[in-house]
């Protein structure tokens, strides 16, 4: 009677037998124990190891010369005269962009938006608070229906416009800062 085993019993049975040889190491000679194939700490002494070279590299090595001071430039004592004259070419350049400069009116910066809303009261009430406080400050009221903007000064930096907004918060707590083109005031220049 022949006995029929599944496929996969023979298979497990071959890997069982395989892992088994592995384990043992082969024996060369009658005289050698068996390799110990268990991991191991070495045991650790209390002194450190001191390696001893082979062979002197010491010749192999770079050797750097030692640092020198650094030498400080000393300034010539007479002045250099300039061969060429430019001034006359610099300062037609400087009344030619003083010109140009002349015809900007606008310039990017910053104005506050002290009130956006539906009634017209209300934003002509701040207005009228912010005029009576701060007289040079400028304001501008449009209205694109159905709401009323307020808008006040011409700041060309952000850090003038913080300052003022510190000033008018008070007056319009719901204040904030817009990018937008503010107008240049002339008089100033």
């Amino acid at each position: 009677m022949i006995l029929l085993l599944p496929r996969n019993v023979l298979l497990l049975s071959t890997l069982f037998a395989l892992g088994a040889c592995a384990t043992t190491a082969p024996v060369t000679s009658g005289t050698t124990a068996p390799v110990d194939t268990a991991k191991t700490r070495p045991a650790q002494s209390t002194q450190p190891k001191q390696m001893v070279p082979v062979e002197d590299l010491s010749r192999y090595r770079p050797t750097f010369p030692a640092p020198k001071e650094a030498a400080v430039p000393v300034a010539p004592k007479t002045a250099v005269t300039p061969t060429n004259q430019v001034n006359a070419q610099i300062e037609q350049r400087l009344r030619d962009q003083a010109y140009t400069n002349q015809n900007v009116k606008y310039a990017q910066g910053y104005r506050i938006l002290a009130y956006v809303g539906l009634e017209r009261d209300k934003a002509m009430a701040i207005r009228r608070a912010v005029i009576s406080r701060y007289p040079d400050e400028t304001d501008y009221l449009t209205f694109k229906q159905p709401v009323f903007r307020l808008h006040i000064g011409d700041y060309l930096t952000r850090l003038e416009a913080e300052k003022a907004m510190l000033r008018i918060r008070p007056l319009a707590p719901k204040a904030e800062l817009e990018s937008v083109q503010v107008l240049l005031n002339k008089a100033v220049y």
